[in-house]
């Protein structure tokens, strides 16, 4: 047998499983519910310990041994022999929203689960285990243990605010106990000591391993389940004046109709489409982390390929294959299954954003506009007016190569009439100095105001032909502007208005592109071709021959790899189950009946060709149907009732795990990017704001002494989400292990800028005293004369004159206080025998007799004379004891 033994992070409450391995082809999971404390853990090991030796007394080989260290249990796979288990054995902390950690799986194992000598051996066992390994979980896949990374946070937070009368109704349900996503956050009972915590479904459209867990799900409790996410997550802080705010930027990537650019394209016959992303921006003050007290704000948009039966053959080895529509669907059929599941989840209006070209010599991709323009047209004829998809071509490709028209300016003036469409989630009301002095942008803000905030209601949904490079474009301008609006509705500028140059828009263009780039790895196989920089027209002359390179990667990745990481996703995803006696992944010559259930079976229910969406949906628009209170939806939801004294809903001791050993280098908040450290000009009398305009000599990159470390190490921030770590690293549970570099090379530019002038061996030092040393007119902001005139000269000397005998007067008159000294008055007595210098000596005040006594009692409880007790103190104390042993 195998034994899974988990712990809370505190490792004061345990839960065990028993893993059958006697079984060559089933799965025998034994949960026996019970939680046992760290004594009895200890006792159960070393009596299975002793059970298992072949002698009494015996140490050796034989008994009970660890096999593996994990983190989470991702899920069991099956192929053509018995089960194997995937275990997460390294974590890296990659962000962190309101005090709930999110990680990103750094490195897996995987491990046979029968016996050897049970085990059936197949000769295409290793074949398929090569496959299925090919799909590489330590590249940008993300799990958290108490936040609900599939869902949005207005989703998470909406359900939070449920109403208490509903949740005491659900909590006579006969369910499998289980614990809250947001265990720290519960709602307080009426006079009670308890709190009720939520835990809702997981979105499984955006879960990788629902199909690895399938097999256990409704066996073993639900603290065992950790459902992964695939995309992107990054994290910034950006300090204004001091004060942090988190800028947070999640992609989750859909596990339906997944796959690589030329081999998955258009839609499936359920309305999933090919890489559909959503990509959450989530902002929040963090110096209040609990959801209940603190600011917290989102913005979500969409990507995803155009929702209609379209390919491309890529036999023909060209670098742009002809777009062929596969089947004729004048009813829309498919983008009206599209479009129903988006109002489900978003609310209304849905706006799409088609950036495919309109006028071309030869008809390429104008073809998918035409058939999308068409299909928009007829769903829109059954929805209210009020409630119509919204459709907004603009051909990105025409107004780059024009040298009249500014791409991003365009783009600006299409976003803010999509957020002012939308809005935006967030969870407080509008501050009192924006109802005093409204922005009159402000009050032309659509989506659904409530008393606790704003709601998003409805989505912008951008797609090119790839939706890669001018999509990442389009949604870092959107979501520029939902910024502004975030900032604002947070209090913190005074316009929702952000210029670019600034720290705050270069800080979330570096978050953008680091999130393009890993998208466009998983779908096409190379970084973004075109970026920000390249449609403002300021990027570099190397960049070219960049992009010639990263067109020429992504050209050899679809035409040699993408077979075998479709191969690879599909056996991942189940959508392809090996079976004994049918052919086998390799032996496919398509996949195309795997992704569309329709070809192999009818469906026995036809939708209606004009009442498309699903009932109920209408009724609720603007707001999404998913978070509306109903029956539906509750049956969704699981509560439990916790004591308000648990370790698991104590939201400190989760955050800053005071039972841990921890030093500052490895603190996440304080490795993270930063604006001021990474962005921010390193100049004397620079303005520290985040929002001021620089110059683009002025970034904070620019003026480091040693240019090509720093480069190195932003390009190791910006892999590292993609690439895998070296196999001598060691496993870390929480730190950031790449901004380590980051920190020591902060440490060299803060000595850099404190010793401006400091001669040293190196070869640098000429350029480093070119980039510190600098003009007064550039410091100061004007021109200082060579030599001051007389007057000034007299006019100094009569201010120094004045300042000693001010000086001289101070001192006497505190001598002459000190003598007649007040009780409970600072006195500063003067010690210096220099006549010049103010150094005084400093008597504490005085501490009253109540103070005295609180002391006096401490130090006689440290030599072991305790006072007696109160009665509220042995209340305290039952309460403790009952909550901790019993």
């Amino acid at each position: 047998r195998y034994f899974l033994v988990g712990s809370n992070p505190a490792e004061t409450k345990y839960r065990v499983l028993k893993i059958d391995r006697t079984e060559p082809k089933d799965l025998v999971i034994i949960d026996d519910k019970h939680v046992y404390t760290q004594q009895e853990v200890r006792e159960l090991l070393g009596r299975l310990d002793l059970g298992n030796r072949t002698k009494i007394g015996q140490k050796g080989s034989s008994g009970l041994s660890r096999a593996v260290s994990a983190f989470g249990v991702v899920g069991f796979v099956r192929f053509l022999e018995g089960y194997y288990i995937v275990l997460i054995t390294k974590r890296r902390k990659m962000a962190d929203i309101g005090g709930h950690a999110i990680y990103k799986i750094e490195d897996t194992n995987m491990i046979y689960i029968p016996n050897d000598s049970v085990r059936v051996t197949h000769p295409d066992e290793a074949r398929y285990l090569r496959i299925f390994q090919n799909v590489d979980l330590s590249s940008n896949f993300y799990f958290s243990y108490s936040y609900d990374l599939s869902h949005s946070l207005q989703y998470n937070l909406t359900v939070l605010r449920m109403p208490l009368e509903t949740l005491k109704t659900e909590t006579t349900q006969t369910r499998q106990e289980s614990f809250d996503i947001f265990e720290d956050e519960g709602l307080s009972t009426q006079g009670g000591s308890g709190v009720f915590g939520i835990c809702s479904k997981p979105y499984e459209k955006y879960v990788w391993n629902g199909r690895l867990l399938d097999a256990v799900k409704n066996t073993i409790h639900r603290d065992w389940l950790l459902y992964i996410i695939h995309g992107f997550c990054g994290q910034s802080k950006l300090l204004i004046y001091g004060r942090p705010i988190y800028v947070t930027l999640i992609a989750r990537r859909s596990s339906k109709f997944a796959g690589t650019r030329f081999l998955k394209r258009g839609a499936n016959c359920e309305g999933d489409v090919a890489n559909e992303v959503e990509t959450e921006q989530i902002l929040y003050d963090a110096s209040v982390m609990s959801f209940s007290a603190g600011s917290y704000s989102s913005y979500i948009q969409v990507r995803g390929s155009v929702p209609l039966y379209w390919s491309q053959d890529i036999s023909t080895m060209m670098p742009k294959p002809p777009i062929t529509l596969d089947q004729a669907d004048p009813f829309a059929h498919v983008a009206a299954l599209h479009f129903d599941q988006m109002l489900q989840r978003f609310g209304s209006p849905i706006i799409i954003l088609n950036l495919v070209k309109e006028r071309e010599k030869r008809k390429h991709e104008r073809i998918l506009s035409e058939e999308l323009v068409a299909a928009v047209t007829y769903l829109n004829q059954f929805l209210p007016p009020e409630h119509a998809i919204i459709y907004i071509p603009w051909d990105m490709a025409k107004y780059t190569k024009s040298k009249l028209c500014n791409v991003l300016d365009r783009l600006n003036v299409i976003a803010e009439s999509v957020v002012k469409k939308t809005g935006f989630f967030v969870n407080r009301p509008d501050s009192y100095c924006s109802i005093l002095r409204p922005d009159e942008k402000w009050n032309e803000l659509g989506g659904y105001v409530v008393s606790t905030g704003r709601l998003q209601t409805g989505v912008l949904r951008t797609n090119c032909v790839d939706c890669l490079d001018r999509t990442n474009t389009a949604q870092f301008m959107v979501g520029k502007c939902a910024l502004a609006y975030q900032l604002y509705s947070l209090g913190l500028i005074d316009k929702p208005n952000l210029q670019f140059d600034t720290d705050a828009v270069r800080l979330f263009e570096e978050l953008y592109e680091d999130h393009g780039d890993t998208l466009s790895l998983q779908y096409g196989g190379s970084q973004l071709v075109h970026r920000v920089k390249t449609y403002r027209k300021i990027a570099p002359w190397t960049q070219h021959s960049k992009d010639i390179m990263q067109t020429l990667s992504r050209y050899y990745s679809n035409a040699f790899s993408d077979a075998d990481r479709q191969d690879s996703i599909n056996l991942f995803l189940g959508v392809f189950k090996p079976t004994e006696g049918k052919p086998h992944l390799w032996e496919l010559p398509t996949d195309f009946y795997l992704h569309h259930k329709n070809t192999l079976s009818l469906l026995q229910t036809r939708r209606s060709y004009t009442y498309w969406w699903t009932t109920g949906v209408l009724k609720h628009l603007p707001l999404p149907f998913d978070e509306v209170t109903c029956a539906e939806n509750r049956r969704k939801l699981t509560v439990k009732k916790f004591h308000k004294y648990e370790e698991e809903i104590d939201i400190h001791n989760e955050f800053f795990r005071p039972y841990e050993l921890s030093s500052f280098d490895e603190t996440f908040c304080l490795a993270m990017t930063n604006s001021t450290r990474d962005f921010m000009p390193k100049n004397v009398g620079i303005d520290p704001s985040p929002f001021t305009v620089r110059k683009p000599d002025e970034t904070g990159k620019s003026v480091l002494g040693n240019k090509s470390n720093r480069e190195e190490t932003v390009l190791q921030r910006k892999t590292a989400a993609s690439a895998p770590p070296p196999p001598s690293e060691e496993a870390v549970s929480s730190s950031s292990e790449d901004d380590s570099g980051t920190d020591k090379e902060d440490e060299g530019a803060v000595s850099q800028r404190s010793t401006p002038v400091k001669v040293t061996d190196t070869g640098d030092n000429t350029k480093i005293t070119e980039n510190v040393v600098q003009s007064t007119k550039d410091v100061y902001g004007v021109n200082l004369s060579d030599v001051p005139s007389e007057d000034d000269l007299t006019i100094y000397a009569r201010f120094v004159q004045l300042g000693q005998s001010q000086h001289k007067q101070d001192k006497s008159s505190q001598q002459f206080c000190s003598k007649h000294h007040l009780d409970r008055v600072i006195n500063l007595i003067p010690i210096s025998s220099f006549s010049q210098d103010n150094i005084y000596e400093v008597q504490p005040p005085r501490a009253d007799r109540k103070s005295i006594e609180i002391f006096h009692a401490h130090i006689q409880a440290g030599r072991g004379n305790m006072q007696p007790l109160g009665k509220d103190d042995f209340l305290m104390y039952r309460e403790y004891i009952r909550n901790r042993y019993m």
